[in-house]
């Protein structure tokens, strides 16, 4: 494992004493990236329960229309909401800004949910992240802020949200786990001065996706692992699917209890 600075040691709360595993079921990939990759809402649930089963105490994931693409469409989100509820675990979707890139329509696609997810990533590198974040709270939907860097951080604080958030997401993205670390860090120091007291979750992509998980599992901060993040086992074997992924970044978090 890479070295790189210590991560903030704020105690951080939720369940298993703090180590919430979150499976973020299949991101913005093509379905060609993987064979057991959910796109359908049905696969969606059948990915959720095994997900549940294996470990996971709540679900991300990118809502997807009839042809496979992303999408905040009002009917979409409801019938992958819907059928993704059967599976009786937390599930939160993706608003990524590349998914509907207008903030103004954004917000309208928001405004015209009928179903609602329990909580909605935000990522506050992106325009209209806070207004975006204030309609889905008046909405009664939990917010996963997402930080990229310091600069997210700093716009989280600047909204004056950061308290009201269900949970602070640490997502790095840079390639190697050192240089992942040391983006964690400078966000961290602005979280820190500004007093934010939220749950963290820490996570990686690709190359950082275990070590960044086994970092969350020491300095007891939540995590998250799926085929969203990395197709493959910590040996570099390809898993096959969530649940699998699911059950081992377990057993890795449950050693550290």
């Amino acid at each position: 494992m890479d070295d790189g600075p210590a991560l903030s040691k704020t105690p951080i709360g939720g369940p298993r004493e703090g180590r919430l595993l979150e499976a973020a079921l299949n991101g913005a990939r093509p379905r060609s990236a993987h064979p057991a990759l959910p796109l359908t809402p049905e696969e969606l649930a059948q990915a959720a329960l095994e997900a549940a089963q294996a470990g996971a105490d709540a679900v991300h994931l990118h809502v997807r229309d009839r042809d496979g693409h992303e999408t905040l469409a009002a009917a979409d989100l409801a019938r992958t909401v819907t059928e993704v509820r059967r599976a009786s675990v937390p599930i939160g979707i993706s608003t990524g800004a590349w998914i509907v890139p207008d903030p103004i329509e954004r917000l309208a696609a928001v405004r015209d949910w009928s179903v609602l997810p329990d909580f909605a990533s935000v990522n506050f590198d992106e325009p209209g992240a806070t207004e975006l974040a204030m309609l889905l709270l008046e909405r009664g939907v939990g917010i996963e802020a997402g930080i990229v860097n310091r600069d997210a951080a700093e716009e989280l604080v600047r909204s004056g949200l950061a308290q009201r958030c269900l949970r602070i997401l640490l997502e790095p993205e840079e390639p190697t786990t050192a240089a992942a670390l040391r983006s964690v860090a400078a966000a961290e120091v602005v979280l820190d001065s500004a007093g934010v007291q939220r749950p963290r979750l820490l996570h990686g992509m690709e190359a950082t996706a275990w070590t960044l998980l086994d970092i969350a599992g020491e300095r007891r901060y939540q995590t998250r692992i799926g085929l969203e993040d990395t197709l493959t086992l910590p040996s570099g074997e390809a898993a096959a699917g969530n649940g699998e992924l699911v059950r081992i970044a377990r057993q890795r978090l449950s050693r550290l209890d």
